[in-house]
């Protein structure tokens, strides 16, 4: 009995100190990041008090309201989306997408809720709180199939708006093919269907 209570306490050491994996697609505050070369790290704490790292390149896709900027020009505190893949070799995690999360509006005064805002709405991908990674196995204007990883087969809806981005960069639907590996964030439409919101593939740099 006594054998068996310490393997019971050694798996729970053990347990505990294994890291939980990191969450493909995260949101937090921006910690830090290197500024000096164009691939380097950066650090994000979660709502839960977290703190994950990532490396990034030329390719990482960065956006602020709608533009693409570099990561030098994020500044600490922002609060970020990160969308990240596992690098072979490497602890770290390799940030495909960062996106800079806009600051709740301030309330509208009750004497102007009756007013149409006539200002065009912006061009905004909807957040997504899910995500998807696998590799295209049927592809039309309206819907992708994903071939997961885990041996399944995962519907998305293609949205007007979805987004492509290949290598860092935003290109036409047409330019995604079958068989690709793709890394997509998703989300559910009011009749619980999947939607793609952003679809994502192209190499990464390996570490060094």
């Amino acid at each position: 009995m006594r054998n068996l209570w310490l393997a019971i306490v050694a798996a729970s050491i053990s347990a505990a100190q294994t890291p939980a994996p990191v969450p493909a697609l995260v949101r937090g505050v921006l910690l830090e990041r290197d500024t000096e070369t164009p691939s380097g790290e950066f650090s994000v704490r979660a709502p839960d008090n977290q703190v994950f790292r990532y490396q990034f390149d030329r390719k990482t896709y960065v956006e602020r309201e709608n533009r693409m900027i570099e990561v030098k020009r994020l500044e600490p505190g922002e609060k970020v989306e990160v969308v990240s893949d596992v690098v072979s070799g490497s602890a770290l995690r390799y940030a495909r997408t960062i996106h800079v999360m806009p600051d709740a509006p301030p309330p509208r005064p009750s004497s102007l809720s009756r007013l149409r805002n006539t200002r065009p709405a912006a061009d905004r991908i909807p957040a997504g709180n899910m995500t998807f990674s696998g590799v295209v196995f049927r592809l039309t204007n309206d819907l992708l199939v994903l071939h997961t990883r885990e041996g399944g087969e995962q519907p998305l809806i293609l949205r007007k708006d979805t987004r492509y981005v290949q290598d860092g960069e935003i290109v036409d639907a047409a330019t995604l093919k079958l068989n690709t590996r793709v890394f997509i964030r998703a989300g559910k439409d009011l009749y619980e269907q999947v939607e793609a919101y952003q679809v994502i593939w192209g190499r990464i740099l390996e570490p060094k």
